[in-house]
């Protein structure tokens, strides 16, 4: 395995912006990395946009974002579109990111898999990689019914109680979601155990990511 470390410019904190179409996505996705980056890197700012947060689910997404990013949190921005029905909706969601999002600069963008099964998540993809063209994506992966995991190429090991932590804030802040039968702990943690068997981490556990391109 090659570490590589994250570039800062002198002086100025780790820009992180992460993009979710519904609440729980970003969580799900890469909560765990978002926290480790927090241990390794200290300066992070974190931006949070997601897409579908009607309802109840506004508050769950604001305490979650609070959880996950703390103080380091700008935001979060949180959007109203309905859950389902985005790529009917593609012109103003790409002007989300066009006015509201490109604009920002990240160091590091973290979203869905262009690939995923919800018609939702793969328009949320393939518009970051139209917006953010120099950026580095890591696309993230979210456990479905379809069964659509795939072969990600990236992986950041965790230490379990980290892992563990995660899942913790997950559970306990997206309580509309607790009657999913896919909305279970064991379920959480079976998908980064898996993900760290492949990538042998030390831990044995780890979140995986897609990366359609990295220069090095």
């Amino acid at each position: 395995m090659i570490h590589l470390n994250l570039n800062r410019k002198a002086g100025e904190p780790l820009k992180v912006l992460c993009i979710g179409c519904h609440a729980d996505d970003i969580e799900i996705g890469c909560g765990g990395t978002l926290l480790w980056l927090t241990e390794q890197y200290g300066a992070c700012e974190f931006h949070w946009a997601v897409f579908s947060a009607v309802g109840v689910r506004e508050g769950e997404a604001r305490r979650a974002a609070s959880l996950f990013a703390g103080s380091q949190l700008k935001g979060p921005l949180l959007k109203t579109f309905q859950d389902g029905f985005m790529p009917y909706d593609g012109g103003k969601v790409k002007l989300v990111f066009e006015n509201e999002l490109k604009q920002l600069a990240p160091d590091i963008v973290f979203t869905h898999n262009r690939n995923d099964a919800h018609q939702d998540h793969r328009l949320i993809g393939e518009l970051t990689s139209n917006t953010f063209r120099d950026n580095l994506i890591l696309e993230y992966e979210i456990l479905k019914y379809d069964g659509d995991l795939g072969q990600p190429s990236v992986f950041v090991p965790l230490e379990r109680d980290m892992c563990e932590k995660k899942v913790r804030f997950i559970i306990d802040c997206f309580e509309s979601q607790r009657t999913k039968h896919w909305f279970d702990e064991s379920t959480f943690m079976a998908l980064m155990r898996l993900r760290g068997m492949e990538c042998k981490a030390s831990s044995g556990y780890a979140e995986a990511f897609y990366c359609r391109k990295l220069v090095l």
